[in-house]
């Protein structure tokens, strides 16, 4: 057994306490003497003792981060119902909805390539308010009027500067969480973000959908996202490491984790970004479209946590063949569902939901199972750039065919994949064996509308 698992410290996860400089904190730290010297007069050692004896923190630490981007995920909810709400029921071509979904997926590419350089050229704090700026920027772009173009391109701005934000906050969740809890810590935070998600879809039915109420509001919340960010005290955490690709590597450790998280990327945005497109070409209300989207959030926490446990058990691979059985099961519903049965359209739409996003959570847990920690950061950028390529091209193939097939056409590319998906996984379980209970990573919580970039942020932490 591997020793870094005998001794149940994830790699990833020791990241080293950066040195306190200040003399409160130095009071705070010093075990034999109280009149510490200024840091300045420390010897290395000493410091590293100090920082050894530093007062554990706790989840309220971490408070301000989860406001913020709890705070960004309403916003960023609210135009998730919003913008393919609007688009489909004004005079806009049949393609631009799915090309603002495909745009999402596209600038989010962009934005976890870019992330790092910007972190490390700038620090956190300004290029989070500059990413949080561009988030503003989109919004204020479609607050101008139906302008489909640059409704298409304000879109893409989102997705590039929501994934830097997400980079950013996970490397500050990695900084200020100690070992023991960071667990929590991480799903507290995603906890949080998809509750926000479906706030803010909810909110968007309470609000005219005529005029720019709803992209203004965005803006407001976003606006009061960066309160908590700049009043931290919390301290700067290390640039995430580079972006370093090697498919190679992350095939040979686990070829089920590598298409499973290609078969979450596409899944997620299409069924995300295409169920408001095909409710609102229905003639669903908007009241309705919001409640539609406020509930499938909640399927994520529903279906995730069960089928994410009983991984933890039994053969993932196993786990993740039911889960495209759920996939399908919940697109052959859907397709016989009728809107006139409203309730139980939701209901089935959040397993949809909820199943899509546990086989991304599951192929990134399988992935840690199966690789070796020393590889854990391109693993990481391998996933991530996967996730991003296959959310933009899968909803991109969506809309190209929608004008033929019709609006149910998500529908049918998510069971196909589901299905395809399975069907290699099924052919994998008879050539490896699965990985032993007790060498296994534990099953967090991940939403596939996040980037995963966990391992980039930790490792730069842990050689500091």
């Amino acid at each position: 057994m591997p020793l870094w698992r005998q001794h149940g410290d994830h790699p990833s996860a020791m990241v080293t306490a950066s040195c306190c400089r200040d003399e409160k904190s130095l009071r705070l730290n010093t075990l034999d003497s109280s009149h510490p010297p200024h840091p300045r007069h420390q010897d290395a050692s000493s410091i590293d003792r100090l920082d050894m004896t530093k007062q554990p923190s706790s989840l309220t630490s971490i408070a301000s981060i989860v406001a913020s981007m709890t705070s960004v995920a309403i916003g960023n909810g609210m135009m998730l119902a919003y913008v393919p709400f609007a688009l489909t029921r004004a005079d806009a071509p049949d393609w631009v909805p799915g090309a603002a979904v495909t745009m999402i997926a596209f600038g989010g590419l962009i934005g976890c390539v870019i992330a790092g350089p910007m972190i490390r050229r700038v620090g956190h704090a300004r290029a989070f308010s500059c990413s949080m700026a561009l988030v503003i920027l989109s919004a204020l772009t479609i607050a101008l009027g139906m302008h489909p173009l640059l409704w298409v391109l304000a879109r893409g701005l989102y997705g590039a500067s929501g994934n830097t934000n997400f980079i950013i906050a996970q490397s500050w969740l990695n900084h200020a969480s100690e070992n023991h809890w960071r667990g929590k810590a991480m799903a507290l935070f995603y906890m949080a973000y998809v509750i926000g998600l479906g706030t803010g879809a909810w909110l968007f039915g309470q609000i005219p959908a005529d005029g720019n109420l709803p992209p203004l509001v965005t803006i407001f919340f976003t606006a009061l996202a960066l309160l908590p960010i700049g009043l931290t005290r919390l301290p700067t955490p290390p640039a995430p490491a580079k972006v370093s690709i090697d498919i190679p590597m992350v095939w040979r450790n686990s070829p089920v984790a590598f298409i499973g998280v290609l078969a979450a990327g596409g899944l997620s945005m299409v069924v995300q970004g295409f169920t408001p497109i095909y409710a609102a070409a229905n003639n669903v209300s908007q009241g309705d479209v919001a409640n539609l989207m406020f509930v499938m959030q909640f399927g994520l926490i529903a279906i995730q946590y069960p089928m994410g446990t009983l991984s933890d058990r039994i053969d993932r691979r196993l786990v993740l063949i039911g889960t495209c059985l759920l996939i399908l099961a919940a697109g052959f519903f859907a397709l016989s569902a009728s809107f006139s049965n409203l309730i139980l359209l939701m209901l089935v739409f959040a397993l949809f939901a909820g199943a899509v996003e546990t086989v991304y959570s599951i192929a990134n847990a399988h992935a840690n199972d199966r690789t070796d920690p020393a590889d854990f950061v391109p693993l990481a950028s391998t996933m991530l750039v996967a996730w991003s390529a296959a959310a933009t091209l899968v909803p991109m193939l969506v809309t190209v065919l929608t004008p033929i097939f019709g609006q149910r056409t998500f529908i049918y590319a998510a069971m196909a994949v589901a299905a395809l998906y399975a069907l290699f996984v099924l052919a994998r379980l008879r050539k490896r064996d699965e990985v032993p209970v007790a060498e296994r990573e534990s099953f967090e919580l991940k939403s596939a509308q996040v980037p995963n970039a966990g391992a980039l942020v930790d490792a730069e932490a842990s050689v500091k």
